[in-house]
């Protein structure tokens, strides 16, 4: 087989790289569909989330049939951030039965990362910009933006050089009634404590972003692995997920005044996802994005129950009877506690992948 790997740069070829996203997953009875509205200026720089990163795509082909692709990242901001020479894979994407194509691929683009000073790469994880790959659950349909990569995704990245690096847990709710006692009973707690927890569309416009920008960054300057977020990206964050409530689940914890914690809370969005017919989206895929963040100096206040107790009040009200809490590292023991006093239980596992280049 005659396999090139070419870079793309057009918009027409960047909409081709990206929707070669949709070839890869047509097997799947329930399946989201390629985002081309907000990756393809993601590759052409003119996304916030381009801001201090030099991205370069990579396509593996043989003739005019794609086979698998990739993104090769340098992130100053993590850099800077972490203060290590570290370059992201991003966006990997492979049809089966490819595992010469992705070696080829994955060394290129390692290869591209390591010009431009890097010494290791890793892929399943860059904070806003990339995620973990799934390890057990192939067939459920996870939260918008969640992989839900096939399982020989994982010979093909170790085939190429890649070893594990961190494992993730994520985490579901089934809403029964004493958990919803036991969320009204944080919020009021937290809330005679002192602390105010307050809906983003009780947030003035001109602080929102703000006061989110730097509470998230607070709260995940020691995260593993998050570089700093920008004030522009939480816009846009914000302007694509105001119609999937974004601003009546989402919340501010302030204390005299002061932000002290944040979450990010949308509704499910599961009308656009692509299905086969006969395939239904069940009551457990019904999942909105969550996600929270408390400064140090509030943690161990119940601050962070309270404001998940918020959120899933507000969607219990409307009826789901599933939520979900977040991804968690499998060792940050304090957010996963969290997740079990709020009732959650691990429903997916989740890996993040490094090759080291000495």
């Amino acid at each position: 087989m005659d396999i090139k790997v070419e870079n793309p740069q057009s918009v027409e070829a960047l909409t081709e790289f990206v929707q070669f996203y949709d070839e890869v997953y047509a097997y799947r009875d329930a399946r989201w569909p390629a985002t081309v509205e907000f990756e393809v200026p993601l590759l052409t720089g003119e996304s916030p989330f381009a801001q201090g990163r030099k991205m370069r795509p990579f396509l593996a082909r043989t003739g005019s049939r794609s086979l698998a692709r990739v993104v090769a990242v340098v992130d100053d901001r993590y850099i800077q951030h972490w203060q290590e020479r570290l370059g992201h894979v991003t966006m990997f994407e492979a049809l089966p039965d490819t595992r010469e194509a992705t070696k080829l691929l994955l060394d290129a683009a390692c290869e591209w990362l390591k010009e431009q000073g890097m010494e290791a790469a890793r892929a399943g994880w860059g904070g806003l910009l990339d995620v973990p790959f799934v390890l057990d659950d192939y067939a459920s349909l996870p939260p918008r933006f969640v992989r839900q990569n096939p399982a020989y995704y994982h010979r093909l990245l170790k085939d190429a050089g890649f070893e594990s690096e961190k494992g993730w847990v994520n985490y579901l709710i089934e809403v029964r009634p004493e958990l919803v006692t036991r969320w009204e009973s944080a919020l009021e707690g937290t809330r005679r404590a002192g602390y105010e927890i307050v809906p983003l569309k009780d947030v003035p416009a001109a602080r929102r972003v703000p006061a989110c920008t730097d509470t998230f960054n607070d709260s995940y300057k020691v995260h593993w692995g998050m570089p700093p977020s920008t004030p522009d990206e939480w816009a846009l964050l914000f302007d694509a997920y105001t119609p999937a409530g974004v601003l009546e689940t989402s919340v501010m914890a302030y204390r005299d005044g002061a932000p002290v914690g944040m979450t990010f809370a949308t509704s499910e969005v599961t009308a656009t996802a692509l299905l086969k017919p006969g395939r239904m989206v069940q009551d457990a895929e019904k999942l909105g994005h969550f996600g929270l963040g408390v400064r140090e100096s509030a943690r161990g206040r119940g601050v962070n129950l309270a404001m998940a107790a918020y959120a899933y009040l507000e969607r219990v009200r409307r009826g789901v009877q599933y939520l979900s809490y977040t991804m968690v590292v499998d060792d940050n023991w304090p957010s996963r506690r969290t997740a079990e006093k709020l009732g959650a239980c691990v429903c997916a596992n989740y890996l993040t992948y490094r090759r080291n280049f000495r």
